[in-house]
């Protein structure tokens, strides 16, 4: 079997395009000193792109809004919350989620 010519460059060109990005930012930040205000703002980044994606998910479906009453994945979310505060580790926290949805599927 042959590979062509165009698909190595497209190998190539989709690797650079998904490598630089992560790599150019490490590379020039890890030289640069950041302010204190700017690293205390950068902290909660994390949690702000987890919060958007965790309501996104839980509180639409198919582009509408959810009603909290009839909404499984509403009721999965308190437990495993609490998972994640009590535990402050991902194991936990997925395998209470993964439980808890389960059982409101099952039983639902």
């Amino acid at each position: 079997m042959a590979v062509s010519h165009e698909f190595w460059w497209i190998l190539l060109g989709t690797s650079l395009v998904t490598w630089l990005p992560r790599v150019l930012p490490l590379a020039v930040l890890s030289r640069v000193s950041l302010p204190e205000w700017l690293l205390r703002y950068l902290h909660y980044v994390p949690a702000a792109v987890m919060s958007a994606l965790l309501a996104q998910e839980v509180l639409t479906a198919e582009g509408e809004w959810l009603s909290p009453a009839g909404n499984p994945k509403l009721l999965a979310l308190l437990p495993t919350l609490l998972a994640a505060v009590l535990t402050r580790r991902l194991l936990p926290t997925v395998v209470v989620g993964i439980a808890a949805m389960a059982l409101l599927v099952r039983f639902w």
